[in-house]
């Protein structure tokens, strides 16, 4: 369980990642409707609202439930006051399993940077040394192949093929499954 407040981190190029707050609502706002086009293909279809600094206000007060309520890490990625992405560890679950989902997008003008796998990197890390997890699971569509790139250069290893795992643009689809076991180096 985490009993003290994770603190900002800075990754490469000057990328501040912090735990997402009420304040980012506007930003994440401007960065989910940036995005839109090119997140469209690996997310699920969204309302107008969602696209709005009030629906991001929603979304966000109950991510933070959640984390309060210690089942979830919603991190953003910032560029000064721009938001750029966002990471979390979502459905944590303690007792014998101590896992969690791992899930995460970066802005299309900063793909290719190294900056996703600075991130994970960063999430494993609090992940195995501030919220004692032994597991971390992400799912990925088969043709995800840049977000694939980024668990295997993290050392998560393919566990399987969920067939119509997750409602993503519209249609049921497969899933590629990966996980990394926080044993040993990060």
């Amino acid at each position: 369980m985490l009993t003290e407040p994770l603190s900002a981190t800075t990754l490469l190029h000057g990328i501040r990642m912090e735990v997402m707050a009420a304040s980012h609502a506007d930003a994440l706002a401007a960065g989910y409707r940036r995005n839109r086009t090119y997140l469209a293909p690996w997310e699920p279809l969204r309302e107008e609202s969602f696209y709005s600094s009030d629906g991001q206000k929603a979304v966000i007060e109950a991510k933070l439930l959640l984390f309060r309520a210690g089942t979830e890490v919603p991190w953003v990625l910032a560029a000064g006051e721009r938001i750029i992405g966002t990471v979390t560890l979502a459905g944590i679950v303690r007792g014998p399993f101590q896992s969690a989902n791992l899930g995460y997008w970066i802005d299309g003008e900063y793909a290719g940077r190294g900056i996703g796998t600075a991130a994970v990197a960063a999430v494993l890390e609090a992940a195995r040394e501030r919220l004692g997890l032994h597991r971390v699971q992400a799912a990925t569509l088969p043709h995800n192949v840049p977000s694939q790139r980024i668990l295997e250069r993290l050392d998560f290893e393919r566990i399987g093929l969920a067939p119509r795992y997750l409602r993503i643009a519209g249609q049921w689809q497969d899933h590629v499954l990966f996980q990394r076991i926080l044993q040993g180096p990060l």
